[in-house]
């Protein structure tokens, strides 16, 4: 395994620290007046999801992660374990509800998403930044309220909630925005 020197340090480097892996979030270089270069740097744990702030002195170095991403296929779920499987080998891998986080929302049979491998282990899924799923439930729409600004909760093939457009009716295709959980628009089913 690799390491990084302080001159090597920017944002989105993989580093392994007392055995977990992080990425820079962000690295400032601060010089004083006398002694030292620092490095201020914020890293996120890349398995909790916590965050780090260290001080780095100019000619320290990190080791790297062994962090690789592939194309992951959502199989199916069971109770609480998410299955995938890898776009290139088709080997399988189960997340825990916990690893899925709040992913389960926008994730639907035979989707292709990023998943983040430490030493060969997943540890975190991301969806494509944006998914059309159906509404399977809602409010009925009143007819007038195409050109307002009316929103209604709609319950979406998932289970997940989002806000819509009061016009959008139950079996309607939407387009959904993962990174935020907000609708964008109506899609052709």
């Amino acid at each position: 395994m690799g390491s990084y020197n302080t001159s090597d340090f920017k944002k989105g480097l993989k580093v392994q620290i007392d055995g977990d892996p992080y990425m820079m979030v962000e690295c400032n270089f601060v010089k004083p007046g006398k002694g030292n270069a620092l490095y201020k740097c914020k890293l996120r744990n890349l398995v909790r999801n916590t965050m780090l702030d260290r001080t780095f002195k100019g000619g320290d170095s990190l080791e790297a992660a062994d962090v690789t991403e592939i194309a992951a296929q959502f199989l199916y779920r069971q109770q609480d374990m998410f299955v995938f499987m890898d776009q290139e080998n088709y080997e399988q891998y189960e997340l825990t509800k916990d690893q899925v986080d709040e992913t389960w929302k926008y994730l639907k049979e035979g989707m292709v998403c990023s998943m983040v491998l430490f030493n060969n282990k997943p540890i975190s899924v991301s969806p494509p930044n944006h998914v059309i799923l159906k509404i399977d439930y809602c409010e009925p729409s009143i007819k007038g309220n195409t050109a307002t600004n009316l929103t209604k909760p709609v319950k979406l093939e998932t289970g997940a909630e989002v806000i819509c457009p009061a016009f959008v009716g139950i079996g309607d295709m939407i387009k959904v925005d993962t990174r935020n959980g907000e609708y964008l628009e109506r899609a052709k089913g």
